[in-house]
């Protein structure tokens, strides 16, 4: 479970939302947001509402300027959050050469033949 908390203005001033889950639009809840605090969980943050624009993963920590943290060629606001789920236990991928699960994959650090 991940939990952040927005801030209208720069180093955690004026008003605040928290959240612990995805936020397709925060306008609903602040007029701006130039500050957030990430207390626990992973975050992709985006400049524009409903998960669109420019994006930054945040983890848990303090971003007192959202401008810094995303770069100048960003929108000094962030709009929208989603929380990124992390997920725990045994996983297995393969990742074939070719379309349609064709030619060599790797599975679990091994090259298999299919």
């Amino acid at each position: 479970m991940g939990r952040i908390i927005f801030y209208e203005d720069r180093n955690f001033q004026g008003r605040s939302y928290e959240t612990s889950s995805d936020c397709p639009e925060l306008t609903s809840y602040l007029s701006r947001c130039n500050s957030c605090r990430v207390e626990s969980g992973l975050f992709m943050v985006y400049e524009k509402p409903n998960f669109m624009g420019h994006q930054m993963l945040v983890r848990r920590g303090e971003y007192p300027d959202n401008q810094r943290l995303m770069g100048m060629s960003m929108s000094d606001c962030i709009r929208s959050c989603r929380l990124i789920p992390m997920h725990r236990g045994p996983f297995r991928m393969r990742i074939y050469e070719r379309e349609n699960f064709e030619a060599r994959c790797t599975s679990r650090g091994r090259t298999v033949t299919t």
